[in-house]
């Protein structure tokens, strides 16, 4: 037995309702996930990152990222790069195959997806149309 097998945390059963996914429909990079391991820790504002995508932004549908300890009937929880991601199954139809990375850099810094379904992006990476 590897000695990082040995310290990785227990596996949480899924909540009743949520359905288990995988990094095909969206990953973590490792700076990804320590960065919302970080944020969860000092915040104290939850167990999940929720994505959801909602209609706005300058291309017509625009990221939104929170932490939350409650999940949904339909959910779909991807466990990936060290955190537990939440989808709801409608933002899954748009997400699939994303991968989230993180940067902290000071300039064009912060969270980027990179999403294949998308047609078009603006330059913030926030926003994208399909």
């Amino acid at each position: 037995m590897s000695f990082e097998t040995a310290v990785q945390p227990p596996v949480r059963s899924l909540p009743e309702g949520v359905r288990e996914g995988n990094e095909k429909l969206v990953r973590l990079t490792a700076a990804a996930g320590r960065k919302v391991a970080a944020l969860i820790a000092r915040e104290q504002a939850g167990d999940y990152l929720r994505i959801a995508i909602t209609g706005g932004g300058c291309n017509g549908l625009s990221y939104k990222l929170r932490f939350t300890d409650k999940t949904r009937r339909g959910d779909i929880l991807v466990r990936s790069g060290g955190g537990e991601v939440v989808v709801d199954p409608k933002t899954a139809l748009y997400l699939k195959g994303t991968e989230l990375d993180y940067s902290d850099q000071l300039i064009a810094g912060g969270f980027k997806f990179s999403n294949p379904n998308a047609k078009a992006s603006c330059s913030c990476g926030e926003s994208f149309s399909v």
